[in-house]
Parts: structure tokens; sequence; C-alpha cells
């Protein structure tokens, strides 16, 4: 298995040739137990919310790093995979501007890794 750096290299590389709109990685370590990173990402529409999500799920297959969970496939408004470390939030527009999650896990005691890749 690679390290979690790494697969967050390339899970951004995987996005942006999807071309993703406004990937953003938060490092929220010190804000929960649940993950070490978060990508919030967008796509344009259900169809490019859900190739983003199995460009996601495929990069993550073939380095070896296993799924815990995914949620949301079936509308491709909110699309969430959890890969341990690292949890991956694919939104539309509309929905993202709407749960505000950059603001909510990085006001505090957050350090953001990289604001806009």
């Amino acid at each position: 298995m690679i390290t979690v750096k790494k697969l967050l290299e390339k899970l951004v590389t995987a996005l942006e040739d999807l071309k993703a709109v406004d990937i953003k990685i938060l490092d929220v370590r010190k804000l929960t137990t649940i993950t070490d990173i978060m990508i919030i990402t967008s796509g344009r529409s259900n169809r490019q919310v859900r190739a983003l999500a199995d460009k996601v799920l495929e990069t993550a297959k073939q380095n070896k790093y296993e799924l815990i969970g995914i949620e949301g496939q079936q509308e491709g408004e909110w699309i969430l995979i959890d890969l341990g470390d690292i949890v991956v939030h694919i939104m539309q527009p509309v929905v993202r501007d709407y749960y505000q999650l950059e603001k909510l896990w990085s006001e505090k005691n957050s350090k953001t890794l990289v604001s806009n890749v």
C-alpha cells in the first residue's frame, strides 16, 4: 500500500484529469478522529460528479487502498468516498455552496494543506 501523501497526490491528479472544479484539501487531524485529510471538490452535473467518484474509486483500487464506504452514488449530487485516512467529497456547486464544508472544517484548528489545487 502506498503512503497517504502519495495517494493524495494521485487522487488530486485523477480529479484534475476529469476537470474537477475548485479542489480543496484540508488537514483535519486536529478537528476529528474520523479522518486525517478531506478533499472537497465539485462537478458540474450529476454525470460529472459520478464520473469523478468512479475515477477516485479506480485510483484507490489501482493503488491497493481499501474503500471503507461510499454514499450518494445514485443521486450524484454529493458523493462521499471514505478511504479511511482520506475522505473525498464530490458535490455539485449548489450543494457545495449550501453546506460550505470548507468553512465548517477549516475555521478552527485546521491547517489547510493546499487551498486551491
